[in-house]
């Protein structure tokens, strides 16, 4: 190359050089005459605002959230920062979006945020504002068009000066802690008429929706959920033209115009341009009507919790747009997939149906729906067999739910290996087999696994799981699984371990607490339950997740003590703690203030229970049973006892008097304080306690009249005092309203009352009277689903139920001293299904209109001075299984029904004047009931011979012992023919012995 050609390059080089630094230079004046200058004053407003917040990681939700303030610098204009944004002219800050900033802090009215009076959109959702105010000067943004505060813990009432805020089109104050703002939506109505976006979900509103809600005409989006709405949707709501989305969701008192039953129907005729329509948990309670499908926008509809029965539309199936379905909780709604292909929506991506009783042919649905990404058919009832493989054919699915429904077979590993996108997963409560498939820990987009509650077996290492980084949720509960998590590569400090928030690990045979927990710090719920753990819980197990850990069930093991353990353990949010079925000794373990579920029962606690329990005023249920605890109840005040809703304390050594402690508002549910050794009167304040449905009393010394204040408790069903001494006549109060209403279960046997029992006062409420067929058990909602156990004597046995079904329907007043007779009104207890009034001095018949109890199967009515004859209605009784008089004095035949014959003759001992079958004393023509006489001819002895004449003349003829078995022949009710052949018998027995004679 020569030297001509170098210079060439070179120059060209440096013109080339030239014209990009020109280009750079023009480039960098025009951004800087582009950028607005930033006015000083609001700089030093920005940073004022900066100073007045820390940032705090957990203040913000969002997974991609980070601190925006932190690139404000004061070297640099403000328009240029992160979240803000400036008029092009005038350099007023106009825009503030600082959502999901991880700000932690108090705002205050005089906040320097308030002097950018210019501002036209305001975004601070997703923050930690420490349960502030709205500060009233949110008025000092007469420009604001946009705001939106939501999910950032603000509390209080919503500051009229919103409503004063009359250029905003966009609001959304939605999920923060206010308290009742009943004049809000009235007042955003009235005034705010340029809205075009509305959400007030959360808020505590209470109240109707106002009529002025169609003065809103702009209004293309309105969502009201949660707020505590009741009564009729005005009608001109209906003629919000411009409306796409509408929800309301989880306002159960919210109705139609007219009904429920035309709410959709309303909605459907005249809300044309609808795109997504959300009425979940309000209670329709009708079908769906075939009008819903001329929504033809409609993108997503969800209608879950509704009462929805009959038929699902087929042509919603058809809606071209439709992009999102869930119909769940919808037990009674039945429906097909249509056949039709054609016009049918190949692009649904959600499709929910859980607890519904849809037909549903899974390979035909995956078939059709080839684009879902969510699917959730749980609860459905899908009948018993494997998995299909078409399934993996779904690959982007992110979320599938197929438990509590009947698949088997072993969980299929090519079809999960296909389903690469998934975040969840749940196949619990199912019939699968076999081990874990090694495909499962390929899914590195799992974020929740659930394989709880099936018959998988084998060995799992908890290693495996180390390849779901994502994994924040997993549960194996309740399989046949052997977990090892011990090994050197788990407990290696540089292994990256994923951060959970739930471990469900029950039933695991895990031997010792693992190791790993050590350095998890997300953890919300660990359930250890129902391993082999033994030895004392580790200290460090206090420290795990210290901040986070809310919930920890470790029942069920071998433990039997605390290593190192505080009085108080060190934990500011420890919500549940469940320890029961363990061996435990020492004293009880109290948690922190903030427990609201503690169970130690069922250990072999000792001594007395500590004042400081009082301290746990949060406390909604407490379970101290079956322990060897001791003492006084200590005397908590009304903060202790106001939340409490299940208290057990049964099966110890208690002694004393109940505190009186239960003041109005009281929440309590349930009681059971059985088995101990309380005496004196019963707490008159638990009349205080509206909520109560069950109060077990049971095997104590109480001394008292019967509680006939207890009548007014609107929801008491379960009343058990057996085994105290209650004494005195049981008298009906001159108030009306103490007629115990809803009361089914009542035992006052082994006590001391007397004179008559007032059986119309205490049951003359719906409790008894109405048979119903409800096949639901008694129970709560704590963290878990909780119910309500009893020991009762039935059918003459001591029996314990672990969960009371609602239509066990009991009355036990034996081994008392009641007296008087037993009233016909009896016989309109319809739903009774065992009744005791044994070991009393009743007197009188025994009614017959017992025979209307249809239901009953146990009925005792021995040791009584009962006379007359038993009733032969009782004969009627198909149910009733035991049966028992004994000990009174009853004449006559007992009755002959099915079910009498299998009674033995121990139900009648100590009535000598019954007579039956089964019974020493048999029935005659004076007293038993007359067979038909043979209708047989004989020549020689004419027709019509009697039935004693047959048995003489046969005892004499043929020997006693024929005449025995022949008599019991006909006495059994054997047919006719019987009584042809032994009048045939009879005469041939004559012909022989003639001759001899």
């Amino acid at each position: 190359m020569g030297l001509s050609s170098l210079c060439l390059i070179s120059v060209s080089i440096y013109i080339l050089s030239t014209i990009v630094l020109f280009h750079l230079m023009v480039a960098n004046s025009l951004q800087s005459y582009n950028t607005p200058t930033c006015r000083d004053d609001e700089i030093y407003a920005l940073l004022q605002f900066k100073q007045s917040f820390v940032i705090r990681k957990s203040a913000s939700d969002y997974e991609g959230a980070y601190p925006k303030i932190s690139s404000w610098k004061s070297n640099s204009s403000c328009c240029l920062w992160d979240g803000i944004e400036c008029d092009d002219k005038t350099g007023h800050v106009i825009g503030l979006d600082l959502s999901s900033s991880c700000l932690y802090g108090s705002f205050s009215s005089n906040n320097t945020l308030f002097s950018l009076v210019h501002l036209q959109r305001l975004n601070l959702a997703d923050n930690h504002f420490n349960i502030s105010q709205i500060p009233t000067s949110i008025r000092n943004f007469p420009r604001l068009r946009y705001l939106n505060l939501s999910y950032s813990v603000f509390s209080g009432h919503v500051p009229s000066e919103v409503s004063q805020l009359f250029q905003l089109s966009s609001l959304d104050l939605s999920q923060n802690d206010f308290s009742s703002n009943k004049e809000l939506l009235r007042s955003l109505a009235q005034n705010l008429t340029g809205l075009e976006t509305l959400d007030l979900s959360s808020i505590n509103i209470s109240s109707t929706v106002p009529d002025t809600l169609a003065n809103l005409s702009l209004l293309t989006s309105l969502t009201l959920n949660d707020c505590g709405l009741f009564g009729k949707l005005p009608g001109r709501i209906f003629k919000l033209q411009n409306l796409k989305v509408l929800s309301v969701r989880d306002n159960s008192a919210l109705t139609g115009i007219f009904s429920n039953e035309e709410l959709l129907r309303s909605l459907a005729q005249n809300l044309t341009g609808l795109e997504t329509l959300d009425l979940s948990g309000i209670n329709i309670s009708s079908t769906v009507p075939d009008t819903l499908t001329y929504l033809s926008l409609l993108t997503s509809l969800t209608l879950d919790g509704c009462g929805l029965s009959g038929k699902l539309p087929g042509r919603i199936f058809k809606l071209k747009n439709l992009k999102v379905l869930s119909v769940s909780y919808n037990h009674a709604l039945t429906g097909y997939f249509p056949d039709d292909y054609s016009g049918s929506s190949p692009d649904l991506m959600s499709l929910k149906l859980w607890y519904t009783s849809f037909f549903i042919n899974l390979p035909s649905l995956i078939e059709r729906f080839h684009s879902l990404k969510e699917l959730d058919v749980s609860s459905c009832n899908i009948s018993e067999g494997p998995v299909p493989l078409s399934l993996g054919n779904l690959r982007d699915l992110i979320y599938l739910d197929l438990s509590y429904n009947k698949f088997n077979g072993q969980i299929p590993t090519a079809t999960l290996g296909n389903l690469t996108q998934l975040t969840y997963l749940s196949l619990s409560n199912n019939y699968f087999h076999g081990s874990v498939p090694q495909s499962l820990f390929n899914l590195m987009n799992l974020q929740t696994l659930y394989l709880y509650h099936n018959n998988l077996s084998g060995t799992v290492e908890f290693q495996k799981f180390l390849n779901l980084q994502k994994l924040t949720s997993l549960d194996l509960s309740n399989n046949n699984l052997e977990l090892l998590t011990e090994s050197r590569f788990l407990n290696n400090a540089t292994t990256v371990l994923p951060k959970f928030e739930y471990l469900g690990l029950g039933g695991c045979n895990i031997r010792e607490f693992p190791d790993f927990l050590r350095s998890q710090e997300a953890l919300s719920r660990l359930d250890l339950s129902g391993n082999k753990l033994q030895g004392q819980v580790p200290k460090w197990m206090w420290n795990t997740s210290t901040k986070t850990l809310f919930y920890i069930n470790i029942s069920h093991n071998l433990l039997s003590g605390f290593e190192k353990t505080p009085v108080v353990l060190p934990r500011l949010n420890l919500e549940y703690l469940d320890l029961s079925f363990n061996m435990f000794q020492e004293l009880l373990l109290l948690p922190s203030t903030s427990i609201m579920y503690y169970n130690i029962a069922n250990n072999q606690l000792t001594g007395q229970v500590s004042p400081m329990i009082c301290n746990m005023t949060f406390l909604g249920y407490l379970d101290l049973s079956n322990n060897k605890l001791i003492g006084d109840l200590p005397q908590c005040g009304r903060n202790f006892s106001v939340n409490l809703e299940y208290l057990k304390l049964g099966n110890n050594s208690f002694f004393g008097n109940l505190p009186q402690s239960y003041s109005n508002g009281s929440n309590l549910r349930m009681m059971d304080i059985s088995h101990n050794n309380f005496h004196g009167q019963l707490p008159r304040s638990l009349a205080n306690c509206s909520s109560l449905e069950s109060l077990v009393l049971s095997h104590n010394n109480f001394s008292d009249t019967f509680p006939d204040w207890l009548g007014a408790l609107p929801e008491l069903k379960i009343l058990t005092m057996d085994h105290n001494v209650f004494y005195g006549v049981i008298v009906k109060p001159d108030k009306k309203n103490l007629h115990f209403p809803m009361l089914r279960i009542l035992d006052l046997s082994y006590n001391n009352f007397s004179g008559q029992f007032p059986f119309e006062y205490i049951f003359s409420g719906n409790g008894t009277t109405t048979i119903t067929h409800d096949l639901e058990y008694y129970h709560f909602y704590s963290f878990n689903v909780e119910y309500y156990s009893i020991t009762i004597i039935c059918k003459g046995v001591e029996r314990y139920y672990p969960k009371i079904q609602e239509d066990l329907i009991l009355i036990d007043i034996s081994s008392n001293n009641f007296e008087g007779k037993i009233p016909e009104f009896i016989g309109k207890l319809e739903g009774i299904w065992s009744l005791n009034l044994s070991n009393n001095i009743l007197t009188g018949h025994i009614p017959s209109s017992l025979s209307n109890l249809s239901r009953l199967e146990s009925l005792d009515l021995s040791h009584n001075k009962l006379s007359g004859e038993i009733p032969q209605q009782l004969a009627q009784l198909d149910s009733l299984s035991k049966f028992n008089v004994s000990h009174n004095n009853l004449t006559g035949p007992v009755p002959r029904g099915i079910h009498f014959t299998t009674f033995d003759s121990t139900s009648y001992l100590g009535n000598q004047g019954l007579c039956g079958d089964l019974l020493p004393k048999k029935c005659g023509n004076s007293e038993g009931t007359q067979l038909p006489p043979s209708t047989s001819e004989d020549n020689d002895s004419g027709s019509g011979i009697e039935l004693d004449w047959k048995f003489v003349v046969a005892g004499l003829v043929s020997g006693l012992l024929v005449g025995v078995v022949l008599a019991d022949f006909v006495i059994t009710k054997w047919n006719v023919w019987f009584i042809e052949i032994v009048a045939v018998l009879i005469m041939f027995s004559k012909r022989i012995r003639k001759p001899r004679n």
